[in-house]
């Protein structure tokens, strides 16, 4: 089954002059892998980014999430597949300081609908399942950069996305714990996870099954 189907989709941003940030491009990423698109700053990653986390939507052609043409989704729609199917890990890990590692999973579950009574017990089982049960009640002050970082893939597991959509997700992190990160992050694809990696540095690349480039917004599979 096909998670990720760009079918020409490219994005220009309005002028005057327009800006072609994502030249179109077809990429299809299949159920189960592991796929990493590799490109210096300023090469288009963010703006691929945006448009694969319906964040953006492409000017040109079409993207298919889980085989739902997103083009046409009105707005609310869009939020709530992106809710429902994209589980977000970004470099800056963007956990609520005055809340604990469980808090902090428990109520990103809020904006996806989920009942009250389920939130902790599945932020319990994801923060289990990513090495972190021993510290459910640490505020992130009280965490490594590593151990945060595993928060924040708890947190976009919780929901058990279809997709794992993940920015430069070691770039703030020393080498040990990047180490670690990818290593979970292998371990998930491992137990059947979809996995798109997107970063600057071909040695996290390299981890991935397939990889793809991107530079001056082209994408070159």
């Amino acid at each position: 089954m096909t998670v990720i189907e760009l079918c020409g989709a490219g994005l220009t941003y309005p002028g005057p002059p327009p800006v072609p940030a994502l030249r179109p491009a077809d990429l299809t990423v299949r159920r189960g892998e592991y796929v990493s698109i590799v490109g210096p700053s300023g090469s288009g990653k963010s703006t691929l980014l945006n448009v694969l986390g319906l964040l953006d939507r492409p000017t040109e052609g079409r993207f298919l999430l889980d085989g739902v043409d997103t083009a046409s989704l009105k707005d609310h729609k869009r939020t709530a597949l992106r809710a429902h199917r994209i589980g977000f890990v970004f470099q800056a890990f963007h956990l609520l300081a005055q809340r604990t590692a469980v808090e902090n999973v428990a109520l990103a579950q809020l904006y996806r609908g989920v009942p009250a009574k389920q939130r902790t017990a599945r932020a319990r089982e994801a923060l289990h399942r990513v090495g972190m049960g021993h510290r459910l009640d640490s505020e992130p002050s009280r965490l490594s950069g590593g151990e945060r970082q595993r928060v924040a893939i708890a947190r976009a597991l919780a929901a058990d996305p279809s997709l794992l959509l993940c920015d430069e997700p070691t770039g703030n992190l020393d080498s040990a714990n990047a180490a670690n990160v990818l290593d979970l992050i292998d371990g998930l694809h491992g137990e059947g996870m979809t996995v798109l990696m997107i970063t600057h540095d071909q040695a996290v690349s390299s981890r991935a099954q397939r990889q793809v480039s991107i530079r001056d917004g082209v994408l070159t599979t």
